[in-house]
Parts: structure tokens; sequence; C-alpha cells
């Protein structure tokens, strides 16, 4: 009898403490918001999957870039590059981005991680520069570091810029690819004053270029050894080419440029092709609907692998090669900023067999799109309350 009230106390204070912590979970759980409800629900031909929200609070942004520990890095056309959580928590703008000229479609553009980021830390940045007498497109690299006090870009260095810098604020092209074998692609605008430039291998308006990741020219570039030419062209006759991806079984360079009215293209690269711009198009004159150079085919120009007439004004692509859509495997998505939605092309080898118009509910203008470590689709939506969204499947 002599211990049995202290034991009781005991238990009692030990029940009380149980309960408390019990609340305190419920209070915490109840606290959590409830999961968002998706953006969209859609059923495609590969089966049903949802829009998701992944961050917001983004002024056009242009592009996406995963980096390896799951962080995603961003940029916004204004100037500003941000780093993205997991979560989809944004960072603030990290500090030493070069100065752009943000005007038109011009600024901060494309953004994509070194494939040695584990060892060098280093990213690669595409821009409009700003020059006393105009603009260009311009690449830089540059040490990503990011520490308690921030993030940062570290011994900035431009490895490439256009060889004429006019004014104006339109056709700046801009997407990064790197090639299997280390190499840079980057994709030039003919800056829409100059289209005949285009067909001139003394400039870089409307070109593909190739480079190493110093800015150096590699030996095999296909016309290094031609007095007439600039020697990192590796392909002339483009627009306005804003997407760019390596197709994932042959390595090839897939790109897509904006036709004028009608005639965007897809293209599959090759080193020293023609692909006919403004000599050979699709498209017709703004306004009046004439026709513009010479017809749509020539034996010495290649041909577009796709095209679109009317345009959908694309932006932005990837192939799907992951495993959480299985019936998407394979296929190449680009996005549309006129007709906001996002096209799925069905692909037998280099033949588009079928396309798929996708999103065209939401009614957002896709800059840029991505497939995820994790497997799922992400895109950029270019408007001033911009935001990344994503792409899951849905029971």
């Amino acid at each position: 009898m002599t211990f049995a009230r202290p034991c009781l106390s005991l238990l009692r204070t030990h029940a009380r403490a149980t309960a408390i912590i019990a609340l305190a979970a419920v209070a915490v759980l109840a606290a959590r918001p409830a999961p968002a409800e998706p953006l969209l629900r859609a059923t495609s031909a590969a089966g049903a999957f949802a829009v998701e929200e992944f961050a917001r609070g983004l002024e056009h942004p242009w592009s996406i870039a995963f980096l390896p520990d799951g962080r995603l890095l961003v940029t916004e056309r204004p100037g500003r590059l941000r780093i993205v959580s997991p979560q989809g928590r944004l960072s603030p703008p990290v500090a030493g981005v070069p100065k752009v000229h943000a005007s038109g479609q011009g600024g901060l553009l494309d953004v994509v991680a070194s494939p040695s980021f584990d060892r060098d830390r280093t990213i690669f940045l595409s821009y409009a520069e700003p020059t006393p007498r105009g603009a260009r497109t311009a690449v830089a690299r540059a040490e990503l570091q990011i520490d308690a006090d921030g993030a940062s870009l570290r011994k900035l260095k431009v490895i490439f810029a256009q060889k004429h810098d006019p004014s104006g604020s339109h056709h700046w092209g801009s997407r990064l690819v790197f090639a299997r074998d280390g190499t840079l692609f980057v994709t030039l605008g003919d800056r829409y004053a100059h289209s005949e430039r285009a067909q001139d291998l003394g400039s870089h308006f409307g070109k593909v270029v190739r480079i190493r990741s110093d800015g150096t020219v590699p030996a095999d570039n296909p016309f290094v050894n031609r007095g007439d030419a600039l020697p990192e062209i590796w392909s002339l006759g483009h627009r306005n080419p804003q997407g760019g991806a390596l197709h994932p079984e042959t390595g090839r360079l897939w790109t897509h440029e904006h036709g004028p009215q009608g005639g965007d293209e897809v293209n599959v690269g090759k080193p020293g092709a023609n692909h006919g711009w403004p000599v050979i198009t699709y498209g017709r004159q703004y306004g009046t609907g004439f026709k513009i150079g010479e017809g749509t085919s020539r034996p010495d120009i290649e041909p577009p692998l796709h095209q679109w007439t009317p345009s959908i004004a694309p932006s932005g692509m990837a192939f799907y090669t992951a495993d959480r859509f299985p019936g998407w495997r394979g296929s190449l998505f680009v996005g549309s900023l006129k007709f906001r939605m996002l096209s799925r092309l069905e692909l037998d080898g280099e033949r588009v067999v079928r396309e798929e118009r996708l999103l065209e509910a939401l009614g957002e203008r896709i800059r840029d799109v991505r497939q995820g470590p994790d497997g799922l689709i992400y895109l950029a939506t270019d408007n001033a309350n911009g935001r990344l969204l994503r792409l899951v499947p849905a029971p």
C-alpha cells in the first residue's frame, strides 16, 4: 500500500502526456494543407493523366534544367535565374547573372547544366546580350555556387557571341543542347529583319552552331576549312529555332523552328544541311498570305520532318523515354505558344505518324518542355505570372 499512490500518480501523468502528444499530432496533421486539386484531368490516347502546379511566381519563365540532386534551374526572361527545390519552392534570384537585353523576345533564355556538373558545378546560359550598337545572342558558362548566403555565379565567361549585333528584339533562337561527344549545339534565329542572312555562311543569323564547352571550334565541323564560312556553323537556313533535343536512340540533334504565317518545322540535324529559310518554306507573308521564296522544296534543301500550317508557334521540345507514361514512350513533345497546348508527336523512326493535341482546355502558353528525373513531364508557362506545371499519371 505504501507504493500505490506514487505508481498511480505516475500512471496518470504518463496518460496525460500521451493524450497531449496525441492531440498535438492530430493538430499538426490538421494544420497540413490538403493536397491541391489538379488544374486539369484529361485522357489521352495513352491513358488518363492530370496536370499539377509545381511552382508559381515566375515572370515569363523560359527554360528548365534539372540538377543531379533533384533541384531545378529556371530562367526568367527579364534576367533572373532561380533554383527550385524538389518541393517547388523558389529561391531568391541567383547573383552574378549577366546583363541582358530584356526587350521583346529577348532576355535571359536557355539554361543547361554541364554533363559533368557533379564535378565542375558548371552551367551554361544563352541570352540576348546588349552591345553599344544593338544586341546579339550570346552563350556564357559559369560555376554555380550555393552556400548559406544564397546562390551565385562565379567565373562567368562568354564563350560564344554572334558576329553581328543589330538593333531589334526578335528571333534569338537560343536553345542549348549537349551532344553525346560533349560538344554544344546553339540554335540561332535570323533576327527577323535579317532573314536573307540565314543563307549567308559569313553570318551567324539563322544557323545552328556547334562549339566545344570552352567556346573553341571542333575540327570536324562541316565548314571549318572554308574561307567564306564561319567555322562554328553546323547547319543553315533556319528562321527562329526555339526547340532542340537529342534523339534518345540515334543521338542526332532534332530542332523545331517558327515559320511566319504557317510553316513551323521539325528538322533532323545533319552537318552542313541547308534547311531552306527564306528561300524554301511552307510559310506565307504576314497579313498578305503571299508566297515566300521559291516554293516548298528543292533538291539541295533538307525537307522538314514535319510542318505545321497554320503555325502553332512551337517552343521547347523533349523526347519521352521514361516508364511513368508507358503509352507515351518514344513520343516527341512540343509546346505551343499560339494555340496554348502541348503537341505529342508519335514517331516511327524519323517519321511522324500521328499528332495528339493535349492541354487545350488549360489555355496556357507552353514555353518549355522537359522530362524530369522522376519520369514526369514538366512545363514552363510563358506569362507575367508564369509557373511550372507537372503532368502525372491518373488512375
